[in-house]
């Protein structure tokens, strides 16, 4: 069982307090989010046909919840692991203007996850996606929206003070960018995550740029999917990827969190490029993958924004399970209950 208990942690709200505090900063953050980046909320599906690609594939090994549809001849679903592809989908379908976006309340499953303080199987993100010209793909346009996602961020931090002064602001003003190459070349003989330790750890904020692409060990900083994010590109400062997550220091669970992830999305160039990187060219006759190679979607930028993660940090909370009420192995819910660790 993967768990931490924080020595002596009493949580700063009491149950009623947490669940008031969460709807009055989920609404903080959507509507800032919204304004900051041009963003009109739509309604996202629960679950899409399997076989049109529309569907997370994560790390290429989860797997997805599979069903028949009785009244469709047994045509099979599935639940929805994110919903990286299907907006872009949507920018087109809803025909949003060029530096305009949408967001939605996107709900998942994902029955791989390992499940800790800070992973659960029940997955809730604000997703969103914004059109931008082609000419904006640049790792300058990438750093700004995250400076703008980051800045609504600490608006939300401060807005919970000011309700609940006892919940003090320790997030740094400013976010350090960082590619994985350098964190590589940084800290060559530890793994991805204590690399990702070393350097939230002393930043208290980071943005890794570049998740997907092999390191010079040939392995990557974490696997991504081949066919929406571009992590494949060289950019000017010689590093490859358009991409990245924001992680922030866990003072409480002495570890880093990622809170989200996004990037720029793959053009025809760079979806070829990385399907035959991972060896999934077969991709290409799924229903988004033909819609991209004929033109018919446009240029994005896009991610996934953890509510409950992001709340858990804003809270103080110990475990994401005192934000959600999700599933929990018996021995996980045991010892959090001895440990003043109440999941909902």
């Amino acid at each position: 069982m993967r768990l931490i208990i924080p020595e002596g942690y009493k949580p700063l709200l009491t149950l009623k307090e947490t669940e008031k505090a969460i709807q009055m900063m989920k609404d903080h953050f959507e509507s800032g989010l919204a304004s900051d980046l041009h963003l009109r909320r739509v309604t996202a599906p629960l679950f899409v046909l399997k076989g049109t690609g529309l569907n997370d594939n994560l790390h290429g090994v989860e797997r997805p919840i599979v069903f028949p549809i009785k009244d469709m001849r047994g045509q099979e679903a599935e639940v929805v692991q994110s919903l990286a592809k299907w907006k872009r989908m949507m920018l087109r379908d809803y025909d949003i203007e060029t530096g305009y976006g949408i967001y939605t309340d996107m709900n998942a499953l994902r029955p791989d996850e390992e499940l800790d303080n800070l992973h659960s199987v029940y997955v809730d993100q604000w997703d969103w996606e914004r059109a931008i010209y082609p000419e904006e793909k640049s790792l300058d346009y990438l750093k700004m929206t995250v400076r703008k996602v980051w800045d609504n961020v600490k608006r939300s931090e401060f807005f919970i003070h000011t309700f609940f002064s006892h919940i003090v602001p320790t997030l740094p003003d400013e976010i350090t960018f960082i590619h994985s190459e350098q964190l590589f070349e940084m800290y060559p003989d530890l793994s991805p995550r204590e690399r990702e330790s070393k350097i939230t750890e002393k930043h208290g904020a980071v943005f890794i740029i570049g998740i997907g692409f092999d390191m010079p060990d040939g392995q990557p900083h974490d696997r991504r999917a081949p066919d929406y994010d571009d992590w494949s590109t060289e950019t000017v400062d010689g590093y490859r990827g358009l991409n990245g997550d924001i992680i922030v220091w866990n003072d409480i669970l002495e570890c880093p969190a990622e809170i989200t992830s996004m990037g720029i999305r793959v053009d025809k160039a760079e979806l070829m490029t990385q399907l035959e990187l991972t060896d999934n060219l077969d991709y290409v006759d799924l229903l988004f993958h033909r819609r991209l190679l004929n033109d018919e979607l446009p240029s994005s930028i896009g991610g996934g924004i953890g509510q409950s993660r992001t709340a858990m940090y804003l809270l103080k909370k110990a475990h994401i399970g005192e934000i959600q009420s999700a599933i929990w192995p018996g021995e996980m819910v045991d010892h959090c209950r001895k440990s003043g660790i109440q999941l909902i």
